[in-house]
């Protein structure tokens, strides 16, 4: 009975109160040719140790870091994470699946938002951020839209250097609404060609990522004025927050909006989510924000207090006022987010970002001394891409073999590029490990 809720005899005082005597009369009225008529194959039932038993099998089979060395990022990156965040967070009164909607009852839970918008903007350079999105594939998507309202223009011009989950996103969220993509090229340097923009004089946005997919640092300046040029707004993006301890923050550079994703600021990569997605703009622009805010403010009394505020998601709000339909803020990731920042502080974020960008040259110098090609000559931070020839999948089936991912095959997002991979290398990639690397694929 550990699993299960009901106990037989609650089971039947709740069909005597809705007048059936069984559960399969509970659902006479669902047509019998949408019911299933036989038994589930389900295999014989084990005591709890050995279905921990079974498990721990199974999770073996999977490849993990530290056991595997995995020198792979693509938007999802690896960092150590203080004790102190997971000890906070998941304290009870965070640990919560609650929407602060009664403020009076969720001071704790909005101020640590409001904390998180305060140090989000620090980041991203902007006046205001929201309470975080779904994650940041959702975020750029919710940002496009959004030049879109403030411009009355129906196009927009997006990177191919753009993580291509994004841009899939973003073609899910802009096709059916009957909005137009224009795809913009990269040049052989590993940035975006910015060029096609001057003849589409019609764009809402010109959306960038910097660093890009291929970890190559935009110049978001330059990409400011090519877009302003043609009336269009700067949407830059980005999948890896902790590059903007050491480089210029977006805002700073020209960028209207700012959307991208915070899994590096304390979340585990989970295979793959949960993840945080940020969002901001000039304070200008606050009332066309997708999702809400939290604000503070005070009380007949004089005491300091947290509301949310501007929510603007239909289900505050009438529908056709509403600037989003998502309804999750995913707080508890923004809770971790602001906890893992606090704890490192200005300094600390400084320093471990220094520490990623020089883990990452280190194995760029070392493979291209290997007599590795590296196609892009831009700078880059935490991954880069270098070629190993279109005979080197063998090689890394082998390295697979042996506890060795070495990077992303890039194939299949971008067939011109067959024997290119991304590697990507963080603080928690010892120098042991980047030169095993080096030595396997030199092999």
């Amino acid at each position: 009975m550990r699993y299960l809720p009901h106990t037989p005899e609650e089971i039947q005082e709740m069909l005597g109160v809705v007048g059936v005597e069984s559960l399969d009369q509970l659902f006479l009225s669902i047509p019998p040719s949408c019911r299933r008529q036989s038994d589930l194959n389900l295999p014989e039932a084990l005591s709890e140790w050995a279905l921990d038993e079974r498990m721990d099998r199974l999770a073996a089979r999977t490849a993990v870091a530290p056991e595997v060395k995995v020198f792979l990022g693509a938007g999802s990156y690896d960092h150590f994470i203080p004790a102190a965040v997971d000890a906070l967070a998941g304290r009870s009164e965070f640990l919560t699946a609650y929407t602060p909607y009664q403020p009076e009852i969720s001071q704790g839970t909005l101020q640590a938002i409001y904390e998180y918008q305060t140090l989000a903007c620090h980041l991203m350079g902007t006046e205001v951020a929201t309470a975080s999105h779904y994650d940041g594939a959702t975020a750029l998507a919710e940002a496009l839209l959004m030049a879109i309202r403030k411009t009355d223009r129906r196009r927009v011009a997006v990177s191919r250097l753009i993580h291509p989950h994004y841009r899939q996103v973003v073609a899910t969220y802009l096709h059916p609404a009957g909005y137009e993509i224009v795809e913009l090229p990269y040049r052989s340097d590993g940035t975006t060609d910015l060029s096609a923009v001057a003849g589409e004089g019609d764009l809402a946005a010109v959306a960038l990522q910097s660093p890009n997919f291929f970890g190559c640092i935009e110049d978001l300046a330059a990409g400011a004025a090519t877009a302003h040029g043609v009336g269009a707004m700067l949407v830059a993006g980005f999948t890896e927050a902790l590059a903007y301890g050491l480089l210029k923050s977006p805002a700073s550079q020209g960028a209207e909006i700012v959307a991208g994703e915070g899994q590096s600021l304390g979340l585990a990569r989970s295979f793959g989510g949960p993840g945080l997605g940020m969002l901001g703009t000039r304070q200008v622009h606050m009332r066309s924000l997708p999702g809400r805010l939290v604000g503070k403010t005070v009380d007949q009394e004089g005491r300091q207090g947290f509301v949310l505020t501007l929510a603007t998601r239909e289900q505050h709000i009438r529908r056709e006022r509403a600037t989003s339909n998502i309804c999750t803020n995913n707080s508890h990731c923004a809770l971790r987010a602001v906890m893992y920042m606090a704890a490192l502080g200005k300094t600390g974020f400084r320093e471990l970002a220094v520490l990623n960008h020089d883990k990452a040259a280190y194995l760029k110098q070392a493979l291209a001394a290997a007599g590795h090609r590296i196609p892009f000559s831009r700078a880059t931070f935490n991954e880069f891409v270098v070629d190993f020839g279109a005979s080197f999948e063998p090689v890394y089936r082998r390295l697979q073999e042996a506890g060795i991912v070495a990077g992303l095959p890039l194939a299949r997002y971008y067939p011109e590029l067959e024997g290119g991979y991304l590697l990507c290398a963080t603080e928690t990639a010892s120098r042991q490990d980047l030169d095993r690397l080096v030595k396997e694929v030199s092999r």
